[in-house]
């Protein structure tokens, strides 16, 4: 798969079919060629230079429960969000 951030919003996306970006993991395209990742990848850095995302990046997943799941930790807390509960925190 393909993650990025959204460059107006600091989003976490992921490329999506039709090479558009989509906020959640599950509606972004698994790669499974090395082909398909040179050409998708292309196409991710051909966005960030139109200034649509920022820092797009190839990562690794598995399929899980019929799912994709980043296999490196950073990924997984860039596309699931926080590993410590934010509602503990007093302001």
């Amino acid at each position: 798969m393909i993650i990025a951030n959204r460059l107006r919003d600091g989003v976490v996306v992921f490329l999506g079919p039709g090479e558009g970006w989509e906020p959640s993991i599950a509606a972004g395209t698994v790669i499974e060629e090395a082909n398909d990742a040179e050409r998708l990848l292309a196409v991710a850095k051909r966005h960030e230079g139109e200034c649509r995302v920022i820092d797009p990046i190839l990562i690794e997943v598995e399929i899980k429960d019929g799912k994709p799941r980043p296999i490196a930790i950073r990924e997984v807390v860039r596309a699931f969000g926080p590993t410590v509960r934010t509602d503990l925190t007093e302001v």
